[in-house]
């Protein structure tokens, strides 16, 4: 059965500034802030999370089914998904609104500031899990990725009343959620995915202490950069994986997406969360390499490759057999 992946659908507008925004910010100046950065290049992507993630796991053989808002112009983006084997009859089109936008400039160091518009998003909150269910005749995993707030928590009470289970990805939005919205997206989730900062702010914004919140998830995904991924369990040592090493670095935009599907898809195909969090690793390494959160092209042979170089021909070798790309 597929895993629906819920969330925002985007059009990505990618600029770089050459120097570094910590050279900008003034100290005891950062109450009045009025900045503008020249960028040196404008990319105009697709990207949104869910659909990265989506892209993702097609491009791993999957058949994700994508669930989110777009407008009248996400047309090229449907025939994309689809040529990935992404099921996207799920999708609602607006006729008002625009496709969301992700304006984003990255700096020398890497840091990003940017602003999301919602645009047609916000009418993701419209959108009923029970009619995808009975189309696609059940579901292995829902993952509740950044969307419309009330999106979100819809599509988590809709999992938990028809008994789908979920993983939940606050991210971004945890800075529109309150506490109780929190502990709700959080509370009898399957999994939940967040990066080093949101680990702490997730905590803050809920009132749980980490044990707290292990004890309310199966399986809690902390991405930590350049350093690799932790996986907790209630009860269990916690598992440290580092970071597979980028050739070059190009664009870090839609990574924690391409770590996401790479971890979804390991454990689709029933291997172990440490390799799982491997293959996220590579796959995201490989979405560094490349500008754009949709453009990086994943084969079986480099995957194992790199696998191998990162962590051994033992592990990639237990991937292997889990291993299948459509390309």
């Amino acid at each position: 059965m597929p895993i629906a992946v819920t969330g925002s659908i985007a059009t990505d507008h990618l600029m770089v500034f050459p120097g570094r925004f910590a050279d900008q910010l003034m100290a005891g100046r950062l109450e009045r802030v009025s900045l503008s950065f020249l960028a040196d290049s404008l990319d105009v992507r697709r990207g949104g999370a869910a659909a990265n993630i989506a892209y993702g796991l097609g491009q791993l053989g999957l058949a994700p089914v994508l669930v989110g808002a777009v407008g009248s112009d996400f047309e090229p983006h449907r025939v994309l998904l689809e040529e990935q084997g992404v099921d996207t009859e799920s999708v609602r089109v607006s006729p008002h609104l625009p496709t969301a936008r992700f304006v984003c400039t990255t700096d020398a160091d890497q840091n990003q500031i940017a602003t999301f518009y919602t645009g047609a998003m916000a009418e993701a909150r419209h959108i009923c899990l029970a009619p995808v269910l009975a189309r696609t005749r059940g579901l292995d995993l829902v993952l509740v990725a950044p969307n419309d707030p009330e999106a979100m928590l819809r599509h988590t009470r809709q999992c938990h009343a028809l008994g789908l289970p979920v993983a939940a990805d606050p991210s971004q939005q945890l800075a529109r959620l309150d506490r109780d919205q929190v502990r709700a997206l959080i509370d009898r989730s399957r999994m939940l995915f967040t990066n080093e900062y949101e680990s702490v702010l997730i905590q803050e914004r809920s009132g749980w202490t980490q044990e707290q919140i292990l004890h309310r998830t199966g399986l809690w995904i902390t991405t930590l950069g350049a350093a690799g991924s932790r996986l907790r369990q209630a009860g269990r040592t916690t598992v440290e994986v580092p970071a597979a090493p980028p050739r070059r670095v190009a664009d870090p935009t839609g990574v924690g997406d391409a770590y996401r599907a790479g971890f979804l898809a390991a454990l689709a195909r029933g291997a172990q969360a440490r390799d799982a969090a491997r293959l996220g690793s590579v796959s995201a390494v490989l979405a560094l390499e490349t500008v754009g959160t949709q453009e990086h092209t994943l084969s079986r042979a480099e995957l194992l490759t790199r696998l191998e170089e990162a962590y051994g021909r033992t592990a990639a070798h237990a991937l292997s057999c889990r291993l299948v790309v459509r390309s």
